[in-house]
């Protein structure tokens, strides 16, 4: 949305919606969302995963109900909805908004001080902002206190005085703490979260504030990607309402296809010709279990339709590096004290099957992040697995969104094996073998390669103790590939081959090979020459029917079909054979 369509901009990585309407940059505009918002409650809390335009949100709200920037609502909100239908409430308040991914440090004394600077330049900032509304000795009185927490406290007693309305931000509000978590452990985390540490006291104070009778702050607005630390920090999750998993709200952040046609239509690109290449790796988010209505990540959107604009082609690298390093920060949830943890192996479970049944919990604490339940709802908020439109039992069924998604959960696994030191293969050779495998048909290499991997890695065996494992093993290390969709039985549908690797031809459009391969397991003690026989036999059997089915044949297109048998007791390759059809 813009008055200006020569000059149009894409908004890719920007956060700041000043930004966006001065700079003549798309807006999707979501502000029809205001007022649902507000009749939601007065204080609230909403996770959405990362680099999914929370910042963007918060950044509107604050323009919208700024009480100093009356004088610019038509400037900065002509052609939305809300400039035909604004709220009561606008341009009310005194917006305060802190930004806690700005918050870094080493170690947990370096956190605090971080902390503390960030809340104290924010506050005087919003001060000077606000000069001509306060008394100008307010700022020497507030910042007169050293603690953030007695800072905020003084600050809503003062505004409370001379008779001003605060609406509070704050975004990101477990960014470092998620940080701390996972590089300094569960000790460090638990002296930031409970007791007189300095995150409980602000949120304490916070708390306080949202039930002071006549008290300044009449809103509060908090974003993050977990409940997790909120519940820490408040003793269960005590400071306001969780709207997350509000059906209203299903499209509040994101792009719907609608949405995608018109902001395609605006750089003059057809959203259609796209549409099943970025359906299959941006698409398919839903935040309530009753939404029909799926929402693509809008980051991944705009960086898909930046390059596409540019270079009249899509991205070369569909998955962009800054989802990957923030993705990247979350492997900590399946390892704990360098060795990987029960959650490593549930992982592998919901990646075999692509998803899982389970209802999502609304709060939890850290030390309860193994718990089963509590770490697939994890996952769910942060954007690992979503809403199907299928339950089981009243609960509902759970799946990996995309193929973005899917790789960066191989991604997990992989990395976890390795930080802990369990298995350290060459990636470079282990890559330039399964180049020769996707290109030239020459399988047997690759899987003699992972083998000899495997015999150096002694602690990677203890691990293989079943056909699951192991074949969330070799999905880890084949979809290191860029020319494979490497596919689960239960990614096309169950009853079918254990994996398919299937050409990725909106890339690779000249791919010749494509490959059904049954694994077969055997325990060491189950193991005899009669069982080893039977199931060969049987994987036989099972290519022979497989390779007609019409799943197979759609997905193949001009490439051959080759059909693999690996047979596997313990941690060992025991047979492997193409099948000749």
């Amino acid at each position: 949305m813009t008055t200006n369509t020569r000059s149009l901009r894409i908004p890719y990585g920007v956060a700041d919606y000043i930004k966006v309407r001065k700079g003549n940059k798309y807006y999707q505009d979501k502000t029809d969302y205001l007022p649902l918002i507000e009749q939601a409650g007065r204080f609230l809390f909403l996770i959405r995963p990362r680099r999914f335009g929370k910042s963007l949100l918060q950044s509107v709200m604050e323009c919208y109900y700024d009480i100093n920037r009356r004088d610019q609502f038509d400037e900065l909100f002509s052609g939305t909805w809300i400039h035909a239908n604004p709220t009561d409430e606008k341009h009310q308040y005194m917006v305060l908004r802190f930004d806690f991914s700005q918050v870094s440090g080493a170690n947990l004394a370096a956190l605090e001080q971080s902390f503390a600077d960030h809340i104290r330049i924010t506050l005087q900032h919003f001060l000077g902002y606000y000069q001509q509304q306060l008394p100008p000795t307010l700022q020497a009185v507030i910042l007169a206190e050293r603690e953030p927490h007695k800072q905020i406290e003084q600050l809503n007693r003062q505004l409370q005085q001379h008779n001003h309305a605060l609406y509070l931000f704050i975004d990101e509000y477990d960014n470092f703490a998620n940080t701390l978590l996972a590089t300094e452990g569960r000790d460090a985390y638990q002296q930031l979260t409970h007791g007189r540490g300095f995150l409980r006291d602000f949120f304490a104070e916070l708390k306080g504030a949202t039930g002071a009778t006549g008290g300044a702050l009449s809103r509060l607005f908090i974003t993050g990607v977990s409940p997790v630390t909120l519940d820490d920090v408040t003793s269960g999750f005590n400071i306001g309402l969780n709207i997350s998993l509000d059906p209203s709200l299903n499209g509040l952040l994101g792009f719907n296809e609608a949405e995608l046609n018109e902001l395609f239509a605006a750089f003059g690109q057809n959203y259609a010709e796209h549409k099943p290449l970025m359906q299959q790796w941006y698409n398919h988010y839903r935040f309530h279990k009753q939404a029909t209505e799926t929402i693509t990540n809008s980051d991944m959107a705009l960086y898909y339709l930046q390059a596409l604009y540019r270079n009249q082609q899509p991205p070369d690298e569909l998955i962009d590096t800054n989802i990957r390093i923030d993705y990247g920060k979350l492997r900590h949830l399946i390892q704990l004290d360098r060795k990987l943890n029960g959650s490593f192996e549930q992982l592998n479970q919901i990646i075999n099957q692509g998803g899982i049944t389970s209802a999502i919990k609304t709060s939890f604490p850290a030390e309860l992040l193994a718990n089963p339940d509590n770490f697939v709802s994890l996952l769910y908020y942060f954007g690992l697995l979503t809403h199907s439109t299928e339950t089981d039992r009243g609960n509902p069924v759970l799946t990996i969104p995309n193929q973005t998604v899917r790789q960066l959960m191989y991604g997990y696994l992989r990395e976890a094996i390795d930080d802990v030191g369990l298995f350290r293969p060459d990636l470079f050779k282990l890559g330039e073998k399964l180049r020769d495998f996707a290109w030239d048909g020459e399988w047997q290499a690759f899987f003699d390669h992972l083998s000899e991997q495997l015999k150096a890695h002694a602690g990677m065996r203890d691990y293989l103790n079943g056909e699951k494992m192991v074949q969330g093993f070799l999905l880890a290390y084949l979809n290191l590939n860029p020319w494979f969709y490497a596919l689960s039985e239960q990614e096309l549908g169950g009853g079918f081959v254990d994996l398919y690797l299937t050409p990725f031809y909106a890339k690779y459009p000249e791919m010749k090979h494509a490959w059904l391969i049954e694994l077969k397991y055997l325990s060491k003690s189950d193991d005899t020459p009669k069982k080893r026989t039977e199931l060969i036999a049987d994987a036989k059997e099972q290519l022979q029917k497989y390779r007609h089915d019409q799943r197979v044949l759609e997905r193949a297109g001009h490439a051959e079909i080759h059909s693999l048998i690996l047979l596997w007791v313990g941690w060992e390759l025991v047979f492997s054979e193409e099948e000749i059809n």
